[in-house]
């Protein structure tokens, strides 16, 4: 069944919920939709955001239709080649874009990336001589740039291990001040017994 064709029975039936058509919208694009959460201060928005966030690594790129990308000559070492072909991409994408978290704006707004007149995140590339080269190279750093902002801010989940280690060091905390209160009491009794003496 083609995307159109389930969009479509999808809108004829409305026996499906808003947000699978939005989904399926969004896996057109070739990345997951990220959760709209400006925060995550719970439990649940952070099992979401680790979710969105493995699906978005999947990808591994950003699709070029999402990105305004323009070409120029690059500057530097290369011979005639810099003087004759646009090799130089900078790609441009809107910070409030659909595929960006909302989570993770606030961190890209510090990125060096961030433009603050546009409101949009610049990168170049110019490493390759080829400009195809330097597409792929430009869309997987601004990927990469998404991926590492949105990540920063997601609470890691503690594995069963970890929290079998915190629990001992708890209780090996707790018996060893037992042992040291023990300890200085039995100084305390001694010194009583001794002034009665």
């Amino acid at each position: 069944m083609s995307l159109c064709s389930l969009v479509s029975s999808l809108v004829r039936n409305r026996t499906q919920p808003a947000s699978l058509s939005w989904r399926l919208f969004h896996s057109s694009n070739g990345l997951p939709p990220p959760p709209s959460l400006t925060t995550l201060e719970t439990p649940q928005h952070a099992r979401e955001a680790r979710q969105w966030l493995s699906q978005f690594k999947a990808a591994a790129t950003v699709p070029k239709h999402l990105v305004e990308l323009t070409f120029s000559r690059s500057s530097g070492p290369g011979g005639q080649n810099v003087n004759k072909v646009a090799t130089k991409v900078t790609a441009r994408c809107r910070l409030d874009a659909s595929w960006i978290p909302p989570w993770a704006q606030q961190t890209l707004m510090r990125s060096p990336y961030y433009v603050n007149s546009s409101n949009s995140l610049l990168v170049t590339s110019s490493a390759s001589r080829s400009q195809a080269l330097n597409v792929d190279d430009t869309l997987s750093k601004l990927h990469g740039l998404v991926a590492e902002c949105a990540s920063k801010l997601i609470p890691t989940s503690t594995s069963e291990e970890q929290r079998q280690h915190v629990a001992s060091l708890r209780k090996e905390d707790a018996r060893r001040r037992m042992k040291q209160k023990s300890y200085r009491s039995q100084i305390k009794r001694s010194r009583s017994t001794k002034d009665w003496d």
